[in-house]
């Protein structure tokens, strides 16, 4: 499933980017995170209760962060389990000051297995839409 998004912050750069590196503010933000500790420098592991349609579950995953460039651009790694299957996806997302602030580019690909499967793409499509915007709508009111 192709995952493709654009989201403008009215915030800086240098904000938009502290905040989407920041731990806490990640906890709060990621749609039903139950949990999230670092677990090196540029991982983490997750637990995600998810309840969207027909995709409802736990989910015990880790996040990697990779091909950083501050202030450019990372690449979030993320798989994980659960009751309803299994997800793996391969995301990056792309910082540039903008006139009203901070556009993020995200884009990637995501594989999914088990019941999650069987909803169909256009039910996940929108259930992974729903949860990036609840994402950068919680971010928007944290900066």
């Amino acid at each position: 499933m192709k995952i493709e998004n654009n989201h403008i912050l009215e915030s800086d750069l240098q904000v938009v980017w502290d905040s989407l590196n920041d731990e806490n503010i990640l906890r709060e933000c990621i749609p039903g995170c139950q949990s999230l500790s670092k677990t090196s420098e540029q991982s983490y592991s997750v637990v995600i209760r998810i309840k969207v349609s027909a995709i409802t579950g736990e989910y015990t995953g880790n996040i990697q962060i990779e091909d950083v460039s501050p202030l450019e651009k990372y690449t979030m790694v993320v798989e994980g389990t659960g009751s309803g299957g299994s997800v793996k996806a391969k995301v990056t997302l792309s910082l540039k000051q903008v006139e009203k602030g901070t556009n993020i580019h995200i884009a990637g690909d995501a594989t999914v297995s088990g019941m999650i499967a069987r909803v169909g793409q256009r039910i996940l499509g929108g259930a992974s839409r729903m949860l990036i915007n609840q994402f950068f709508g919680c971010i928007k009111n944290k900066i």
